[in-house]
């Protein structure tokens, strides 16, 4: 099944849980940036939402607003009994500190799955297990490669492939090539999310059983393009654009049904 075909079904069994609930769930996005792909997101976020059944709210910001004013309109949030869970779309204009904002969220509202003390997961990595799960991906005892290190998505990635008894080894930047060659090649699962357009190529070898997982996004004039070049010779290949985009809006949704 194609990230699309499963995205499309899941919806439709995500809108008759919206449907069964007494209050509808409520969802606030809030956005201080003009970024193209953020913007998109968004988009594509209240699509979603508007497609469930879920009320969802933009607040958008101007990127001249202070971290102190931004934290006032957390705490807002955060006490707004009326909303069952927000984000903060990233990035965040200069002078405002990720790792502050993050933690000003309250857990209990953390849909993104960004606070150490939230229950949920981040969504992309949660998007990804979701969609691994759902095509019998074996994930017990077999060799699983993260490569990038982010807090958002290569180390939470890493825990829950962790989590499920892969040997999970994280590579990155620093990594020598020749290790990244024999890690590669011996890999059953393959999450790639370093931001390199087209990394992961014809240089590499890989087994033929193996799920190479694409989260990158790379903008040229040509459009958008993953991470590992199209059409490898394994088993599964998630597609850019198109491809883990989707999950991560879908976990989204799902982490704000798991609060509501």
């Amino acid at each position: 099944m194609t990230i699309k075909e499963y995205v499309k079904v899941r919806k439709e069994e995500l809108k008759d849980l919206v449907a069964s609930k007494e209050v509808v769930p409520h969802l606030v996005i809030v956005q201080l940036n003009e970024d193209d792909a953020s913007n998109a997101y968004v988009r594509g976020k209240l699509k979603d939402a508007a497609e469930l059944g879920i009320k969802a709210d933009l607040y958008k910001f101007p990127v001249s607003m202070s971290e102190a004013e931004l934290l006032k309109e957390i705490d807002k949030l955060n006490h707004d009994d009326s909303v069952d869970g927000f984000i903060v779309q990233m990035p965040l204009p200069k002078g405002i500190n990720e790792e502050t904002i993050k933690l000003a969220v309250s857990p209990a509202k953390d849909v993104d799955g960004f606070h150490p003390l939230s229950k949920l997961n981040p969504c992309t990595p949660q998007g990804i297990m979701d969609y691994l799960h759902r095509e019998n991906v074996d994930i017990l005892g077999k060799n699983a490669v993260v490569i990038g290190r982010s807090n958002i998505v290569g180390k939470p990635m890493a825990k829950l492939l962790l989590k499920e008894s892969a040997n999970v080894t994280v590579l990155h930047s620093k990594t020598k090539f020749e290790d990244m060659h024999n890690y590669i090649k011996n890999a059953d699962i393959v999450v790639i999310a370093i931001g390199k357009q087209h990394y992961l190529d014809n240089r590499f070898e890989y087994k033929p059983s193996a799920v190479i997982v694409d989260v990158g996004i790379n903008r040229d004039e040509n459009g958008l393009h993953g991470d590992a070049i199209p059409g490898l010779p394994v088993r599964l290949q998630t597609p850019v654009p198109g491809g883990v985009g989707l999950l991560t809006r879908l976990a989204l949704m799902e982490n704000l049904l798991k609060i509501k």
